[in-house]
């Protein structure tokens, strides 16, 4: 198989999970993000944080990202990318940024218009490399 379908086994501890919700609550949640999810290629949720005003179908938003990222995925190897490493979704009042973190996961943010599409990049590469490191 490819490098592309290589899957390992994660099993995160407690704490490791603990350090997981604390970045994406220190590094996005309060650089204003409404919500940061970390979910895997299938589309589970392994780690969520919002900013206590989510109305949204988390899970079923995370089923239906994996599966656009999945679509997207496709999409560059056809025009000869190896990958596209991150979306971005842009809503009048929501918008939605993708952006892998590694093989087998996705970190969602939600986010409205009174952040920057530049600092929530910022934001969200320093969050991947936090999210890198707990493994």
């Amino acid at each position: 198989m490819g490098s592309n379908y290589e899957v390992t086994d994660y099993t995160l501890g407690q704490e490791q999970l603990e350090r997981i919700e604390s970045v994406l609550s220190d590094d996005l949640i309060k650089s204003g993000v409404h919500s940061a999810l970390l979910i895997d290629m299938a589309g589970n949720i392994i780690a969520k944080c919002d900013n206590g005003n989510c109305q949204h179908d988390l899970y079923s938003l995370a089923a239906l990202a994996s599966a656009n990222f999945a679509a997207v995925d496709t999409m560059a190897k056809i025009v000869g990318e190896e990958e596209f490493s991150l979306l971005f979704h842009k809503g009048e009042n929501e918008n939605i940024h993708f952006s892998k973190v590694n093989i087998e996961f996705l970190l969602i943010t939600i986010f409205g218009k009174e952040v920057s599409l530049g600092l929530l990049r910022l934001k969200v590469a320093e969050a991947v490399e936090k999210i890198n490191s707990v493994w």
